[in-house]
């Protein structure tokens, strides 16, 4: 079966996308799935690449850079940036049987490239367009899930146009006295935790950057343009670029109405601006800002995020779930650049609080009409002085899970035996299973379901020899045995097993669940310490989906 595996696309979470698309094509089962790599560029387009295109480290790095700027495609002039074959939607059919959809965010995540498929009648990964539309709006989340489970979380709303004429004082203030502090403060529309600032503190400034931040728009004023020599001109105008943390390009300058395509365009208007008057302030705003802002009550608790997903039967199977601890809040520089926080599965607390998660995003994701799989994260919250119960507080059902090697879908996947390798095979046969249930194009899918589940029974009996892969006591030692154990698994032409040497008396085999401790002490630990119940519960309760993949 030919996998277009999609990656990149036009949202702010493109350079996480395209490490996804590395994960995939490093891990797709070789025996069953021959991938096809589909770049997405910024404006939606899309190329047939080859597999050294991944080899950069980001998107920007696999581009040219322009009049010493690194930039993303939108702001290149020439068509032909992008190494690779342009193919339109309606002959997707002659290059992939089904694409694999490793994009984040908006048109990637939110039903719109869900939509051109279906149009095209192209089968996908992951949820249908009903869920992925709930998925990427957090205000309409809030709302669904107080009314699937009743609960209560403090909450409030703005406009950018009702924000700008607002008595900006007097607004704060009004959100201190409804949610307190901290608030947390999200743009609606984005993943990756971008877009979301917390304010801590009763100061004005600090809110209202915090504020512009999630809007994506900025202010500069002339004056301090004007005093900036041309090396800090020159890195105000590419630290913009970055659209994890800044608003990016294309960019629209609000004042004057003109757009800025290039960080050259940018500092070429704003000294044209300047020489004419210093006493303005400007306003830039990306052409893709949010038009409304979302503000949260802080949830003190624990933090947890827990995969989900289905049978045969469309019934959900919750996996278990992962508390995120020691980081101050769980953002985008946390998340994937820096190792400050740590994770535990499952989460310290007793077995029924749990399951009580676990019961919870079974419930939150049938009610909410997602399927295939699913990630949800929420808080537990600590009892209350006066004896007041815990609670569990879910938000932010992720229909696209992260897809780096060691993204937390993937370790709660092995907590219940399955592998990288078993983990995307699962997501594209359930994938097909789901797309049948639409009532489109339905003989051809199931005639493909068939074919693969015929090839995946065949692997089950095939006579593979086995593959012992041996590691030594450092933590450089473990790192290599799990890459070879990935690589030999997706290469499917043995059956890997993971032989930990700690001496010449002791040696350990490594079970599946075992391959996403990040140190060679925490396997040590596992090795030596009573599995958790809720992951002997869990993997009990997913063997019926899990023995067709292992």
């Amino acid at each position: 079966m030919r996998i277009g595996i999609f990656f990149g696309g036009p949202s702010r979470e493109r350079d996480v996308s395209f490490a996804g698309g590395r994960t995939a094509l490093a891990n797709l089962n070789k025996a069953l799935f021959d991938p096809v790599l589909v770049f997405v560029s910024g404006w939606g387009r899309f190329y047939i690449v080859e597999p050294d295109f991944l080899e950069n480290a980001s998107i920007r790095a696999a581009l040219p850079e322009q009049d010493g700027f690194s930039v993303y495609d939108e702001s290149l002039e020439e068509e032909d940036v992008i190494p690779g074959e342009q193919v339109d939607p309606e002959w997707f059919e002659d290059y992939f049987d089904i694409a694999f959809l490793a994009m984040h965010g908006p048109d990637c995540e939110d039903g719109a490239i869900q939509g051109l498929l279906e149009w095209h009648k192209m089968p996908y990964t992951g949820p249908g367009i009903l869920g992925s539309g709930l998925g990427i709006n957090k205000i309409l989340q809030n709302n669904l899930i107080a009314l699937v489970n009743g609960q209560q979380k403090k909450t409030a709303t703005v406009t950018r146009d009702a924000w700008k004429q607002a008595d900006q004082s007097a607004f704060f203030e009004s959100l201190i006295t409804h949610l307190g502090l901290p608030i947390v403060v999200k743009a609606p529309h984005q993943g990756s935790s971008i877009g979301v600032a917390i304010v801590r503190e009763n100061n004005l400034g600090t809110f209202q950057r915090a504020v512009s931040q999630c809007f994506f728009t900025t202010t500069l004023h002339l004056a301090d343009w004007a005093d900036m020599d041309e090396q800090t001109k020159h890195d105000y105008a590419q630290k913009t670029a970055t659209l994890s943390s800044a608003i990016g390009y294309p960019l629209i300058i609000e004042n004057t109405g003109e757009y800025a395509m290039h960080p050259a365009d940018l500092i070429e208007k704003l000294d044209d601006e300047a020489d004419e008057d210093t006493d303005r302030i400007f306003t830039l705003a990306s052409v893709n800002a949010e038009d409304e802002l979302l503000f949260e009550e802080f949830i003190s608790g624990q933090e947890f995020s827990c995969g989900v997903i289905q049978d045969d039967d469309g019934l959900a199977v919750a996996l278990p779930p992962t508390e995120i601890y020691n980081a101050d809040a769980f953002d985008y520089e946390t998340k994937y650049l820096t190792s400050v926080a740590k994770k535990r599965i499952p989460v310290g607390t007793s077995l029924e609080n749990n399951r009580a998660i676990q019961v919870g995003i079974e419930q939150l994701f049938t009610k909410l009409g997602i399927n295939v799989y699913s990630r949800i994260d929420g808080f537990l919250t600590p009892e209350g002085p006066d004896g007041e119960p815990q609670r569990v507080l879910f938000h932010d059902p992720n229909t696209i899970p992260g897809m780096s090697p060691t993204s937390l879908i993937f370790k709660q996947m092995a907590e219940i035996g399955m592998n990288l390798s078993d983990s995307l095979t699962y997501l594209i046969r359930q994938s097909l299973r789901e797309r049948i249930r639409t009532g489109k194009d339905t003989h051809r899918l199931k005639q493909m379901l068939t074919d693969l589940d015929a090839k995946l029974a065949a692997r089950k009996t095939a006579d593979l020899p086995v593959q012992v892969i041996h590691f030594g006591p450092s933590d450089e030692e473990w790192n290599r045995g799990k890459a070879e154990y990935n690589a030999a698994a997706a290469l499917a032409e043995t059956r890997p097993e993971l032989v930990y040497l700690k001496s010449k008396m002791e040696t350990y085999e490594v079970p599946v669940y075992f391959l996403f401790k990040d140190t060679l002490a925490d396997l040590e630990e596992a090795l030596t310490t009573p599995r958790h119940p809720l992951l002997i519960e869990t993997q009990e309760r997913a063997r019926h989906i899990t023995e067709r993949y292992v």
